[in-house]
């Protein structure tokens, strides 16, 4: 019934717009780089509307924070096919509405400052110009499923255009430099980065797909060695669900002296890494880098919670299972590095215990539930501050943890025959090729438990829905790991500082810790101790000597106001997580296998 009401619509919406020929153009072009403006020029034809109205994204999938975008949007001017001006005034913060008249023609220009190189934003210099979609075009309101064409003008030093949209012949601008592509709807050409400038660009083929690479700025890196492995990635990544979907694909690789992550899109991703990442102790980083977001192409981007199915470009949009679509993908991007042979067994093992013992030494993961973190991502994770360590989890961290277990479980239920591959395969089949309507947590809950054969609702109350500590014994040693855990005192203060201009300053204050007992809050500076001037070496020397009961004087200035401390040190256990890998245990051999 689904599948015959979707079809039933997409041909309504197909034929609306065959009979009333609607039809939509967008220029881009950048005349002056050095300003950081891009120009665009939207062309509306055959629209009925008497007024239509314009909107632009405030946010980008992917990245679950309201950005509002339409800050940098600027000369927002209409005009008829005549060149007449046509009356146009913003009723929102996103959303210019324009009085049609009997205009068939309608011509929007409005330019688009740009000068941040992140991986969701849009960036135009003199040394080139990246742009997001999401960010920098508009769509006509009832008609986000509308195609259209998108034309880009490079300025005259700009040699290359890398887009992952669909190249068409048809002649849309004078310059012969300038090329056309198609989109089929908003949310492809939202979903869609583009790199113009003259980028190195190489190719190679795996899983049935080819593969672009458009690389930024100057690195360390080898274009052979990149070649190789990245492939070995993507066929690791492909062999999970049993197919590509895509038949290329599409890496913007920015080079900067930043490190900038990723962001996934439907055939392409933007990375952005420091210049010097691709050295033998960083480059492992750099894979995982590349795994995790082309992992994306299957999660997220096509098997989705139902809450991410329609995008609301002008809200939040709130779902609580991030934990799943982040969490399971970090899970996987170092599990893809073991199977392509790029990581050992050890390696594996160690981070897996690393990751556990970060999660389990964080305070905010008896605060926060790994749900709660992901409805909160819009609010919380995005918008940290000196607090957040106190009250937050990640649901990357945590999330990959859970995908261990659930992994482990799967594993020793089948005896090897099958994993948490096998539960995405079921998923991404039957809730996104077949019927495209999004998972919910029930429906996770209830494919997990056709494979574990035991009723997850409790585990759910526990470990998703609570804050429990996931008894990681009891799962992982089926699997080969050996799991013990110790605690012991530390006599930390419980701070993070940084000396900022001569001036040591504290950043965060761990609840339950000496320097919370103490009074002591972000922000302040610590000037003196035990009448000693601070030097940020030497406090932390004294600091690393400092055992339980030992009290000392703090002189601090809190908004310039000079005030007395008296700080007594506290033990508090902190928890040890050890992983020993059994080699000879046949399961464990199936979980870390390599391709």
């Amino acid at each position: 019934m689904k599948n015959s009401r979707l079809l039933t619509l997409f041909t309504l919406l197909f034929l609306t717009n065959t009979l009333f020929g609607q039809q939509i153009h967008h220029e881009l072009s950048m005349p002056a780089p050095e300003t950081h403006y891009f120009h665009v020029e939207t062309t509306l034809k055959e629209f009925a509307e008497e007024k239509i109205v314009l909107t632009m994204p405030v946010w980008s999938p992917g990245s679950y924070l309201v950005r509002e975008y339409p800050k940098n949007v600027n000369l927002v001017r209409a005009k008829d096919e005549k060149g007449e001006a046509l009356p146009i005034k913003k009723i929102r913060k996103n959303q210019w509405e324009i009085e049609r008249g009997k205009a068939k023609t309608i011509t929007v220009n409005y330019e688009v400052y740009a000068f941040e190189l992140t991986v969701r934003t849009s960036f135009l210099d003199l040394t080139h110009g990246f742009l997001n979609g999401v960010n920098i075009f508009m769509y006509p309101e009832g008609h986000k499923d509308l195609g259209g064409k998108l034309t880009i003008v490079p300025h005259a030093t700009f040699q290359t255009i890398s887009a992952p949209l669909e190249e068409v012949k048809e002649g849309f601008s004078s310059d012969d430099r300038a090329k056309t592509y198609a989109f089929k709807d908003f949310d492809e050409l939202a979903d869609s980065p583009i790199e113009i400038g003259n980028q190195e660009v190489f190719y190679f083929t795996a899983a049935g797909a080819e593969h672009e690479v458009a690389m930024y700025g100057p690195g360390n890196y080898d274009v052979e060695r990149l070649k190789k492995d990245m492939a070995k990635i993507v066929e690791s990544s492909a062999a999970v669900f049993g197919n590509n979907p895509n038949e290329k694909y599409l890496f913007i690789i920015h080079n900067t002296n930043e490190r900038g992550g990723g962001l996934e899109h439907m055939n392409s991703t933007a990375l952005n890494v420091n210049r010097w990442t691709y050295s033998s102790e960083n480059y492992t980083s750099f894979l995982s880098l590349v795994a995790h977001e082309y992992f994306h192409v299957w999660m997220v981007k096509r098997l989705r919670p139902s809450a991410l199915i329609d995008y609301d470009y002008s809200n939040e949009n709130y779902t609580d299972l991030l934990w799943v679509m982040e969490g399971f993908t970090a899970y996987y991007d170092m599990l893809l590095l073991r199977r392509a042979g790029l990581y050992t067994k050890n390696q594996f093992v160690n981070y897996l215990q690393g990751t556990v013992n970060w999660v389990e030494r964080a305070e905010g993961n008896k605060v926060q539930s790994v749900a709660d973190a992901s409805f909160d991502a819009w609010i919380k994770a995005y918008r940290s501050n000196e607090n957040s360590g106190n009250t937050t989890i990640s649901y990357y961290t945590k999330g990959g943890l859970i995908a261990a277990v659930f992994d482990a479980m799967i594993i020793k239920k089948s005896n090897g025959k099958k994993s948490l591959d096998d539960v995405l395969q079921e998923l991404y089949q039957t809730y996104y090729e077949k019927e495209n309507v999004g998972i919910t947590e029930e429906i996770l809950k209830n494919t997990l438990q056709n494979y574990v054969d035991e009723d997850m609702n409790e585990f759910f109350k526990k470990y998703v829905n609570g804050t429990e500590t996931i008894p990681y014994a009891k799962y992982l040693e089926s699997i080969g790991v050996s799991v013990s855990k110790h605690t012991s005192p530390v006599h930390d203060l419980g701070i993070t500082t940084e000396y900022e201009n001569g001036r040591l300053i504290i950043k965060t204050v761990k609840t339950g810790s000496a320097a919370k007992n103490s009074g002591l809050s972000p922000n302040d500076e610590i000037i003196a101790f035990n009448g000693f001037r601070v030097d940020d070496n030497e406090f932390r020397n004294f600091t690393k000597t400092l055992v339980e009961g030992d009290e000392f004087n703090l002189i601090i200035s809190r908004g310039n106001r000079l005030m007395t401390m008296d700080v007594k040190v506290v033990s508090k256990d902190q928890v040890q997580y050890i992983f020993t890998l059994d080699r000879e245990n046949k399961l464990g051999e199936y979980w870390l296998r390599e391709q």
